[in-house]
């Protein structure tokens, strides 16, 4: 599960490699908490105890990187 480089901070996001045949997305984990989100447009796909204020700053990180996760989607997945 290769981690997204260039986004500091106390999330991690990562993509799954069995997920590649998918929409583009990004999970993110904090502790035993993971979430994910669609990339296009960008929503949340499912929530595992994330609360709704840390779910609103976990999609503005999306919205500021997002072209960094598109990025590393793309070269870990392939262009779709």
């Amino acid at each position: 599960m290769p981690t997204i480089k260039n986004i500091s901070g106390k999330y991690r996001f990562f993509f799954c490699s069995f997920d590649c045949n998918e929409p583009m997305h990004v999970h993110v984990q904090r502790e035993k908490m993971i979430c994910k989100f669609w990339l296009d447009p960008i929503n949340l796909s499912n929530n595992y105890g994330f609360s709704p204020k840390e779910l609103n700053d976990i999609r503005k990180i999306i919205l500021k990187k997002r072209d960094i996760i598109v990025e590393t989607w793309n070269e870990h997945c392939g262009k779709n």
